[in-house]
This record gives structure tokens, sequence and C-alpha cells, in this order.
């Protein structure tokens, strides 16, 4: 997990920013989910949550996911598997995903060239580029065949690793 050097998390001080009133709970919510490098379901968010304060309840941490993705501090990803992940909404932040079939991981990854084609699709059929949303999905290689560099900048953060 990321370290946080400020006393309040990233997402506490966005919901601040929102209005929202920030209960012992939910800051506790909002701390586990600044730490997190992976894209975590509720259920893993509960778990993480409950390990640091034992009163939160799973249903607390399902209404607060959803008044967080309400107010737009969360985004929720359906990366398959029958359940839906969350990332914080960073805006304007261009990063897509590549996300292994056989084990769930999300890796994170940058693509300047791919956004500069899909602004001049856009440009070509007659519209502004607003944003995009590019989700892969694949199988890893046998390691002698991934030995090949990657074309894209890969930001290294792997959901579901250990840090």
């Amino acid at each position: 997990m990321k370290s946080q050097s400020a006393e309040e998390s990233r997402i506490a001080q966005l919901c601040v920013e929102h209005g929202l009133k920030m209960t012992g709970q939910r800051r506790v919510i909002a701390r586990v989910l600044s730490d997190a490098d992976d894209h975590p379901d509720v259920e893993e968010l509960y778990r993480r949550a409950a390990a640091l304060d034992a009163r939160i309840s799973v249903a607390t941490v399902y209404r607060t996911v959803r008044l967080l993705e309400e107010k737009g501090i969360l985004e929720r990803r359906d990366f398959g598997g029958g359940r839906a992940r969350y990332e914080v909404n960073e805006g304007d932040n261009h990063h897509y995903h590549l996300i292994d079939v056989d084990n769930g991981k999300v890796i994170e990854f940058e693509d300047p060239e791919h956004e500069e084609l899909m602004r001049k699709v856009a440009q070509r059929l007659g519209f502004d580029f607003v944003s995009m949303r590019l989700e892969l999905f694949g199988k890893k290689r046998p390691s002698a065949q991934a030995t090949a560099k990657p074309a894209v900048a890969s930001k290294a953060k792997r959901s579901g690793e250990p840090s």
C-alpha cells in the first residue's frame, strides 16, 4: 500500500471539499481507499477497513462507497468476475487498464500514441475528443515469449500484488 504522509487522506480531503460529513468510520474507509495500490471491490475494502476498526460493518462500507461514487470521488470499474471495483476519480488522469483474465490482476499503463489516434478519429468523425476508457483483457504469455519489452509506458502498478 502507498504511504500517506499527510494527516488527512486524499479521499478524506476530497470528501470535505464535496461537503461530506467525515465520521470516524468514513475516515477509515477513505484512508483504506487512499492507500490502495489496487482496484479493490467492496468486500476487500471491508476486510481492510475492519482490520483497522472492527466496528465497521459491510453495510457501512457499501453505503460509503455508493456515496463517494455519487459525489464523483470514486469511479466504478467492471473488470469482469462479477464484482465492481473502485479507484479514485483523478479527473484528467490518462491511464488505462490491462486485466489478467487468469487471476484478475489489473495493470495500469499509459499510451499517449493511442490517445492521439483516438483524438484524430473523433476529429475525423466531427467530434471534439472529451475522454476515453480503455480496458484490455489478456492472458500472460509463457515466460519465453514475455521477454519482449512492451511498447507502452507502464506505471508498474499491479493490482493484487504485495507492495
